[in-house]
């Protein structure tokens, strides 16, 4: 007898589909080379807190015939917070080139296998792209499932602008080439959101004010976790927040907001000048210095030349 329009059978039903995605998929995968070949799940875990997982997450995880991971220690404790004996498999930049082999192997002869990373969604900074490109060039199926990811977290509670947002992953260690990153983005008409370590977070925060200015500055630590927070201000104002606090700990995301849009004309000789001696006296070469202030206020290079008095 069929159940009931809104019945608690169909509801059931409804929850037994939504957070079985391996039971819908297994069996009716695509055929590979005349065989059933298996499904690549993509599977976002918590950041943090554990309760961020999601029910089809769990049931994906439950379902899987392989855990594909970063660290085999750290997803055990996770597959233990809910109960679940998967068997793991370690997968990371290390050896990423050969253990995608032997997973897209398991994928032919027809394995359920879920990819996922120590914290967040896989390939988001993490490995996983070598598989996954593989496997669609195959005609596998490659099932996203949704969760956690520091960046929209961060971005949904800094308060500056989302309706345009650029995603830089880590910024590059080394100052110059960090530098040289910021300028080539300072011009862009949007957020832009990194992962930095907390042992350079101050440098980062220099460079920024060097390059870019007073804009806004979000930085979001220990997401999900008990001492989240979110620090904001400008590049000045945060380090010497920092400063007072010492060592800076925890997992960073950070949020530089969008650049003021200025005339072309923007800018007197007076204000070029003073940039111009304040970026030197930072340490930033002259030419480093022209490039970044051209691109601050939009003006061509040999017009901040000239307006910095140093044309003859």
């Amino acid at each position: 007898m069929a159940p009931a329009k809104g019945g608690e059978s169909s509801r059931l039903f409804w929850r037994a589909s939504l957070l079985s995605p391996t039971a819908r998929t297994r069996g009716r995968a695509p055929p590979y080379n005349g065989r059933v070949a298996g499904t690549l799940f993509v599977v976002a875990t918590p950041i943090g807190n554990l309760s961020d997982l999601s029910f089809r997450a769990v049931e994906t995880l439950r379902s899987a015939d392989w855990i594909a991971c970063e660290d085999t220690r750290h997803t055990r404790k996770l597959l233990s917070h809910y109960g679940i004996e998967g068997r793991l498999v370690s997968y990371h930049e290390h050896n990423e080139k050969e253990r995608s082999e032997e997973l897209l192997e398991r994928l032919e002869k027809g394995a359920t296998i879920a990819l996922v990373t120590d914290a967040g969604t896989p390939l988001i900074s993490d490995p996983g792209f070598r598989l996954v490109r593989k496997a669609s060039e195959m005609g596998l199926r490659v099932v996203p499932v949704p969760g956690a990811s520091a960046i929209m977290t961060a971005l949904c509670a800094a308060g500056l602008e989302t309706d345009r947002f650029f995603f830089g992953g880590f910024l590059p260690r080394k100052p110059a080439e960090r530098r040289r990153l910021l300028e080539e983005l300072s011009a862009l008409g949007a957020t832009l959101i990194f992962y930095e370590a907390p042992h350079r977070i101050r440098q980062a925060l220099e460079d920024i004010e060097a390059v870019m200015g007073a804009r806004p500055v979000v930085i979001a630590r220990e997401l999900t976790k008990l001492h989240e927070e979110f620090l904001r201000g400008s590049p000045a104002a945060l380090r010497e927040l920092l400063e007072r606090r010492g060592a800076v700990q925890g997992e960073i995301t950070l949020l530089i907001g969008k650049g003021e849009s200025k005339p072309a004309s923007g800018g007197g000789q007076q204000d070029v000048a003073e940039q111009l001696r304040r970026l030197e006296q930072q340490g930033m070469p002259r030419m480093e210095a022209i490039k970044a202030i051209s691109r601050r206020l939009g003006l061509p290079k040999r017009e901040v030349y000239r307006l910095a008095g140093l044309l003859d």
